[in-house]
């Protein structure tokens, strides 16, 4: 896999941060020097601390979010409310000079993928300018399977091929939940991946001593 991995997802909500948090403590497990980034949020910075906790003080909390707005809205819109605004350059020359220092850069969107982060630039913009590999994070839940193939199709279709698909498991399992992976393989989804319900208020450290979490992670990554 590329030294560059971009988590994007379905929506909001879906899991991509807590994903991003394992990647980074699976990484260091692995002894590789890591980073961790969302580069633009809005409405709180909870996930950048999580990311921050997960990174061991690897970097600073402005490093790993350098723009962060107060409205729960989208980052364009929040940056507004503001008198503020993002452009793509200066987020791209951000991440650059952090690739720069770790053999793994982690980049976690905000919102689903062509949810605008900032002035005419969204995740696949970023994921297409950093020729990062995609990680698309969705809720294993009734309907996913349309999310994701629009998700999907949205991609430049090399980094569509490139893409890994993670589905988190809900706390109680449904019909949906099967027959969505059985569904998924069978579209010839790439990559396609399942973690279990890791329960509320988990800690990565602990998590990643599951052997079934551990395997789930170097599939994705190897």
């Amino acid at each position: 896999m590329k030294s560059t991995i971009f988590i994007t997802g379905t929506g909001t909500g879906v899991g991509k941060t807590v994903l991003t948090a394992l990647l980074a403590e699976f990484f260091r497990s692995r002894g590789l020097r890591v980073a961790a980034l969302k580069p633009v949020c809005s409405g709180g910075r909870e996930d950048a601390r999580r990311l921050h906790a997960a990174l061991g003080g690897a970097l600073t909390l402005d490093q790993i979010n350098p723009w962060h707005f107060r409205a729960a809205i989208a980052p364009l819109l929040a940056a507004r409310q503001e008198r503020k605004r993002v452009t793509l350059a200066p987020v791209l020359a951000h991440v650059r000079q952090v690739r720069q220092q770790f053999e793994v850069v982690l980049v976690e969107g905000a919102g689903g993928l062509l949810s605008p982060l900032g002035a005419g630039f969204n995740s696949r913009d970023l994921i297409s300018a950093l020729e990062a590999t995609p990680i698309v994070v969705a809720p294993n839940q009734l309907g996913v399977v349309n999310h994701i193939l629009l998700t999907l199709e949205a991609l430049p279709e090399v980094l569509r091929h490139q893409a890994r698909v993670v589905l988190m498991s809900p706390p109680k399992p449904d019909a949906a939940m099967a027959s969505n992976t059985r569904l998924l393989r069978q579209l010839s989804v790439p990559n396609l991946c399942a973690l279990p319900w890791l329960g509320p208020g988990f800690s990565e450290s602990e998590v990643l001593l599951k052997p079934e979490v551990r395997k789930t992670l170097a599939k994705l990554v190897d």
